[in-house]
């Protein structure tokens, strides 16, 4: 690939490097070495924060368009992306045909989401044809490994911009040099960056909102890409996710989502100061905002702390989600998961015991590599005991980079299929059952938006995040209200309002 040199920048002073080999230090394609490795460098926190004077009217009169793909964190990082280029003078396009700038902000938990990716860059093959002076990228977990950005550089030459999860906040820089360079611009940092604060976000509505607590994973479970892609765990400061909730409850965000790869680890990385999740959430809950979650737990993590302050309730919903991923200790070691299945039932029976109303929710793969019959009769019966209200549910596909990629997939795909069948008929009986509790019930429902379905109907969730359908008022989206429930669905709720609730 020849690289151009014209336009780039260093990444401290602002200068344009002189030779391809500086320009190769700051823009590079990543490494999967490098980002298996775990340096003990301190990480930094940034509050400094700004669009370089050149760049805050390089996008006026032009318009920006991101899709985005996979996990909430992938969408709370399009909203930081969105608020860049609002402050670098584009606005929003509906459609990608009609934008100046289109990024896919991408996801790497699974195979087939790569491949809707790799589907829609074959797509704008068109788009770019039709409108040349269009800015293609791509951004997220996918840029973080090696192999999509090979397929990328082989398959998609007319993409015209990669770079990673730790380096969002460089997209001034790298915009401008897509701009003139000829070449595709790619930076993406194998070894994770800083905490960078004060980046702008533009966020949908001022009903709920995302807040990142940490990033990154330090977990390892031989499935999973993310580690790579997001790097190790680094918490942001508890002053400054404090200070971000108290702004959303000034703006009058009536719910707030707490997000990280592993929620449970925050603050262990803290070197000056004893300060967990449960003592994060329990600064939360003196905050006004009426509601507030999490996502997402690892068991190992759970500690009887946290549940101490969840058991006191208030603002903190009562839906944990919890993900087992096997009822099998024998399939749960080869995930490397660092529990069993006693561990993970009496973690359950303990939170259940501090919080009787608490609803559960889970993830689980199905077909991981060696998974016998019988141990897959193992998560069924686990799901009985544990008896989720909802789940995730996946067939397990290998992700190359990841240890089990190299193990023996001796689970035919058939028998996959029948398993996944199953487990969903299983929690389907299982969620209809749990559901079934609330009929005539009287519960309270954030009001979202219309129904997806049909205009003339409002939906909402509970605060254990049940989905609610009813006739209403159109003032009443953004509100809370009391709905009794007249009909109960598998995965859904319909009822009647009773009142608006006064918040």
């Amino acid at each position: 690939m020849t690289m151009k040199t014209e336009a780039t920048t260093d990444l401290k002073s602002g200068k344009s490097p002189k030779t391809t080999a500086d320009y190769a230090k700051y823009f590079q394609p990543p490494s999967l070495k490098d980002a298996k490795k775990r340096g003990k460098e301190e990480v930094k926190v940034h509050y400094d924060f700004a669009i370089p004077e050149d760049m805050k009217d390089i996008g006026k009169g032009k318009r920006y368009y991101v899709r985005t793909y996979g996990c909430q964190m992938n969408e709370h990082d399009s909203e930081t992306i969105a608020g860049i280029l609002q402050q670098m003078g584009y606005s929003p396009a509906e459609e990608a045909e009609d934008a100046d700038v289109v990024l896919f902000n991408t996801c790497a938990i699974r195979e087939n989401a790569e491949d809707k990716v790799f589907g829609e860059l074959g797509n704008m093959k068109r788009v770019k044809n039709n409108n040349p002076n269009l800015i293609l990228g791509v951004c997220g977990c996918m840029s973080q490994e090696e192999s999509v950005v090979n397929k990328i550089l082989k398959s998609f030459p007319h993409v015209d911009l990669i770079f990673g999860t730790h380096n969002i906040h460089r997209l001034p820089v790298l915009l401008r040099d897509a701009m003139f360079s000829k070449e595709m611009v790619i930076e993406v940092w194998s070894k994770e960056g800083d905490i960078i604060e004060n980046m702008p976000k533009i966020r949908e509505g001022n009903i709920k909102g995302w807040v990142n607590i940490m990033y990154g994973c330090d977990k390892f479970c031989t499935y999973c890409i993310v580690p790579y892609t997001r790097g190790k765990e680094r918490s942001r400061r508890p002053e400054d996710v404090i200070a971000e909730v108290r702004e959303l409850a000034r703006q009058g965000f009536k719910e707030v989502t707490l997000l990280g790869q592993n929620v449970n680890a925050y603050g262990k990385d803290f070197q000056d100061i004893r300060f967990g999740f449960g003592d994060l959430l329990d600064e939360i809950r003196k905050i006004d905002i009426p509601r507030i979650r999490f996502t997402t737990s690892h068991p190992r993590d759970f500690d009887d702390r946290l549940i101490e302050v969840l058991a006191k309730g208030g603002n903190l919903v009562e839906h944990i989600h919890l993900p087992v991923q096997s009822g099998s200790s024998e399939v749960l070691k080869r995930m490397a998961r660092k529990y069993t299945r006693e561990h993970y039932l009496e973690l359950v029976r303990k939170i259940k015991a501090a919080i009787p109303n608490v609803v559960f929710s889970t993830d689980i793969i199905v077909g991981f590599p060696g998974e016998t019959d019988e141990q897959f009769e193992e998560t069924l019966s686990l799901v009985e005991e544990v008896r989720y209200d909802s789940a995730y549910t996946f067939i397990y596909s290998p992700r190359e980079g990841t240890p089990a990629a190299v193990m023996e997939d001796n689970v035919p795909m058939e028998v996959k299929k029948e398993r996944l069948y199953r487990l969903n008929e299983l929690m389907a009986k299982i969620s209809l059952e749990q559901n079934q509790k609330l009929h005539n019930q009287v519960v309270e429902v954030l009001v979202e938006g219309e129904s997806k379905n049909n205009p003339n109907v409002l939906a909402g969730r509970t605060r254990s995040n049940k989905l609610v359908h009813f006739v209403g008022d159109k003032s009443l989206i953004g509100q809370f209200a009391h709905v009794r429930i007249t009909d109960v669905k598998t995965w859904t709720l319909h009822g009647e309002i009773v009142t608006k609730v006064e918040v």
